[in-house]
């Protein structure tokens, strides 16, 4: 039997498993050994489970993800994200939309500290649904902006998906985190003109709230000084080369834990659940990490990314085309597996037909994190939706159907394509940053 069949056989059997919802790192894992064992022999499939454990664990660039982690729940649990809407409420909240508005920018905002799609969603909904249910806003508008707005937290950096795919491609983190920032604010801006469409076609889903005077807006940016001096040390100590990646993560965390204690917003048991959060949370991206580096020695041997890079290299089409159906494949998967998950699975497997085709891998690593960000707000899994689902349950006392809330987020869903499209059309967007600093 070929190491090719063997591969194909191997795959076949990852996505059966994958069914018996089995987590998806111990999916890898397995079959990554077991593959390998049987292509090489059973000594070599040992000292791979031993070997690759231990070095991917100990790796110096891996500590940048509980730290950042680490900084998010910091900022969660210390008060930022409510002065964070309080600024963009003051300066939006009195036109129609504005809260929807608010809370989209508020996304943005706190994506830049916490990188968690997920945790912005539920943060911003705890904040956020609230003012809008006072104001009447309409269901759909209010759950689907915080639900679509949470999930800028995964490609404004520092982003957690963006760190792993630079680990896994050997990319420069810090050129793909400046290479997130337009395309992170593109988004926000496409979102905040569909709320504005939306709110001017149907006046009555975004009534406008109260007028605030400039004195009350420059204060409630007075209040956000810090954490901008916080994010502005981190992204720029890391464009500049003053550190590296984990020391930024590591200063961004200290500065945040001590905003926190300073303005004595973070209690000693917002302390104890952002480490156990933060704990619980990288625990499960690095196992995530070590399943798809074992994954990729059996795919390797396997030489199945060679076949289809040489296999597409050799195909009469346009490389945009080939592109375009590999990120039609990160939309569909998007939809049915984590998006965190699904890019550490598929990496190994199109990042060298990536290469083959001649494109940036900077630009490639920031259009699959668009691309699968909008799995977190589509069915089936749809995550950002259950947690804002989760979370309505819990401040109003009563359940706003699932599908309000998948309704909800389709006009953002279209922004998202156009602005997808606008990046493939445009891609010094996305490069114009990394190609000026590095």
């Amino acid at each position: 039997m070929s190491p090719t069949l063997i591969g194909i056989i191997g795959i076949v059997f990852m996505l059966a498993l994958f069914l018996t919802q089995m987590p998806v790192a111990f999916v890898m894992a397995l079959v990554g050994y077991v593959g390998f064992s049987y292509v090489i022999n059973i000594d070599a499939g040992l000292a791979l489970l031993s070997l690759e454990v231990y070095e991917t664990l100990a790796s110096y660039d891996l500590s940048t993800i509980p730290l950042f982690i680490f900084m998010g729940q910091l900022g969660f649990n210390s008060g930022i994200s409510k002065r964070l809407y309080d600024a963009g409420y003051k300066f939006l909240g009195n036109i129609r939309g504005g809260l929807a508005m608010a809370t989209v920018a508020a996304c943005t905002a706190f994506g830049a500290v916490c990188g968690s799609s997920p945790a912005t969603a539920a943060t911003m909904a705890t904040i956020g649904l609230p003012e809008m249910k006072r104001y009447n806003y309409d269901d759909e508008l209010a759950t689907g902006s915080v639900a679509s707005g949470g999930s800028i937290g995964m490609i404004m950096p520092p982003s957690v998906v963006l760190i792993i795919y630079g680990i896994l491609t050997q990319q420069s983190i810090g050129a793909l985190f400046v290479a997130g920032i337009f395309p992170a604010l593109l988004i926000t801006l496409l979102f905040i003109l569909c709320i504005y469409i939306r709110c001017t076609i149907s006046p009555e889903q975004g009534p406008p709230g109260e007028s605030f005077s400039w004195t009350e807006k420059l204060k409630s940016l007075m209040g956000l000084g810090e954490t901008l001096a916080v994010f502005a040390l981190v992204i720029v100590g890391i464009f500049i080369g003053l550190f590296t990646p984990t020391e930024a993560a590591a200063i961004g965390a200290f500065g945040v834990l001590l905003i926190g204690l300073v303005r004595r917003q973070l209690t000693w048991q917002g302390f104890v659940n952002s480490v156990l959060e933060a704990l619980r949370t990288s625990c499960m991206v690095m196992m995530l990490i070590v399943g798809a580096v074992i994954l990729s020695k059996f795919l390797a041997v396997t030489r199945i990314p060679f076949e289809i890079a040489g296999w597409v290299a050799g195909l009469d089409l346009p490389a945009v085309l080939v592109m375009s159906v590999i990120l039609i494949i990160y939309l569909i998967g998007g939809c049915f597996i984590d998006a965190l998950a699904f890019v550490t699975l598929t990496v190994p497997i199109f990042y060298p037909v990536v290469q083959q085709l001649g494109y940036d891998p900077v630009w490639f690593g920031v259009m699959i994190v668009m691309i699968t960000q909008m799995g977190v707000i589509t069915p089936p899994i749809g995550i950002n939706v259950y947690v804002v689902y989760g979370v309505a349950q819990t401040v109003f006392r009563q359940t706003i159907p699932l599908e309000t809330i998948f309704k909800g987020v389709i006009p953002f869903l279209a922004a998202l394509i156009v602005g997808v499209i606008i990046l493939i059309l445009f891609p010094q967007i996305i490069l114009f940053l990394p190609n000026l600093l590095y």
